[in-house]
Parts: structure tokens; sequence; C-alpha cells
């Protein structure tokens, strides 16, 4: 697929993710990437560059990828495997869950341009399950940063980590939304917009149309808790309860399934713990043909979309 210019003001997530991983892995001879032959949409051509005795190149074997990663992480290295979210989530779970979770391996699955970002390539190249599967198994943390700091500081985390991580990099345009200052912690959602009218719970790519709905709302007099959930597992059950019960409901926006995700785990949550009006918004059937950007706003997963399912909460 054939990338497209930048737009001012909007960042590729690739791009951060590439730069800090070539700087932890100057700083740590133990970083090496693995890839199914996609160097190029994985943004490591400059990591090959650097260091192409580190960077394991499978072909297109996903299973095998994951399995060569085991073996490496098992030898003590920390392998970063990278790979589009579709096939990485959908070829090699099995993979990911005996080879990575269940041996408590450090390994970090990165799952490049997830979501709808292939566009016109269409629902085979759709990475809109890999929330419901990768959360299904145990003792996998789940990162899905907003923005290119959170990009980076996710990244120096899963560096860290003592097991395995799944982590989304985005490729879709997205501002920055996260500030500096509030730093980045895994299992705590950050609020970027107070109120307690209804709350407003995104992820990824939708962060940033969470908060720009909260502010139009704002303008109506519709006061819109925005609270950024780029850590899926753990996730903050706190900061969700407290929404539920300071607020008249609550609506969740993914680039994902409306089964199994970030609206599915909000559910599971507030079910149990103090129900509330809830509204999953997300993707309910194999997406048309079309780029990302459209898609998103076809399935409504933009700031005129959250809004009207937040008008509908405070109404009802």
């Amino acid at each position: 697929m054939s990338e497209k210019p930048a737009v001012a003001g909007l960042h590729d997530c690739r791009k951060a993710f590439a730069e800090e991983l070539i700087a932890l892995a100057r700083g740590d001879a133990r970083i090496v990437a693995v890839c199914n032959d996609s160097v190029g949409s994985s943004n490591l051509k400059e990591f090959q560059k650097e260091f192409g005795d580190r960077l394991v190149n499978v072909g297109i074997a996903e299973q095998n990828m994951v399995g060569v990663a085991a073996g490496l992480a098992n030898a003590g290295l920390i392998p970063f495997v990278c790979c589009a979210s579709p096939f990485l989530t959908g070829r090699a779970t099995e993979q990911v869950k005996v080879d990575a979770a269940y041996n408590r391996y450090h390994m970090v699955l990165c799952g490049m341009s997830p979501g709808m970002a292939y566009g016109e390539l269409g629902p085979t190249h759709h990475s809109i399950e890999d929330f419901a599967w990768m959360r299904a198994i145990h003792d996998l943390t789940i990162l899905v940063p907003a923005d290119p700091f959170q990009t980076r500081q996710a990244v120096r985390w899963a560096a860290e980590a003592n097991g395995p991580v799944f982590m989304r990099v985005g490729r879709f345009g997205v501002p920055d939304v996260s500030r500096e200052e509030d730093g980045f912690a895994v299992g705590r959602a950050d609020e970027l917009r107070s109120g307690d009218d209804v709350a407003i719970v995104a992820t990824g790519v939708l962060v940033s149309r969470a908060v720009e709905a909260a502010d139009n709302l704002a303008k109506a007099g519709i006061r819109a808790r925005v609270l950024n959930v780029s850590s899926l597992a753990p996730i903050d059950a706190e900061a969700l309860v407290k929404a539920a019960r300071e607020t008249k409901g609550i609506v969740t926006a993914e680039e994902g399934g409306t089964h199994g995700g970030l609206g599915g785990a909000v559910a599971e949550i507030v079910s149990q713990r103090h129900p509330a009006r809830l509204r999953i918004l997300g993707v309910d059937t194999f997406a048309p043909t079309g780029d990302a950007a459209f898609l998103l706003d076809h399935f409504g997963l933009n700031a005129a979309g959250i809004e009207a399912a937040a008008r509908e909460i405070v109404a009802a």
C-alpha cells in the first residue's frame, strides 16, 4: 500500500516508535527486531541500517516469527516483534498465547498499522479483532498509545517489562493529546477533560476525536469527562467505576470491534461494580472499501458520532 503524505499537525506513530527503538538499541545490545518481511511497513529501515545483524526477517511466516522471537527471549535477548496487527494477532494467536504469554517471556509484540489503517485493502487487512483476541490471553499487557509521546514512553516501558507485551503502533495521523508532565503509567487512564454529565472513554486514534467531541459538547453546556485508556490490560477499573458513579453514563470509542475490546472491558467492569448507561462505538461488521479516514467516518468514529452518542446518554 502506498504511503500518503503527512498532514500538518498529525503524526504517524510508527516514526516515534522506530526512533525510540533505535535509541534504546544503542544502549542495550539485547534489543533485537523480528519481522515478517515488513521492514518498510514497520518503519524498520533505519534500524536495519544501523543494526543489520540484530534484525531477523523470517519472511511471510507469522507463526514462525513469534516462535523465533520466543527463542531469542529465552536466550536473554529482548525481541520487538513487528508485524501488521491483523497478521500478528490473527495468524499467530496460538504462538502469542503459548510461546509468549504462557512462558512469560519478555517479548514486545508490536501490532503495526492496526484498526482500519490499511483502508482500501479491505477486511483481510483490517485489525478490528485484535483487542478481543489479545484480551482473552492471560498475563499479556496490552498498550495502546494515543500519540507520539505515549508511543515513545510505551516503547521504553515495554523494553523494561517483566513479561510479554502487545502494543498497537498506529499509522493513521493523530495530533498530540497527552501532556509530558503527566508521564505514562501502565494501568492508568488519563483524564484529558473533566466533567460530570457524561464520560467518554477512548483509546488510540479515537482519543483526539473524543477530546474534540467534548469541546463541542462544552459549547452546548454539556460537561463531558474524557478518559484516555492507553493501557487496556491492565485497565484502570477504578477510573471507570468513578466515571460510572459520577456521570449519567459512558460512551466508549475505539478503532476496533464492538465485542470484546475497550467497550467490552468497560462493560465487564461497570456491570459488576456500578451499572451505568453505556454506548459502545466501534466497528460492527466487515468494512466496505475505502481509505481509513472514510471508514472511521462511515462507522461514526469521529467527533460528531461521539458527540451524538454522548447526547443520547445525557438525554436518556
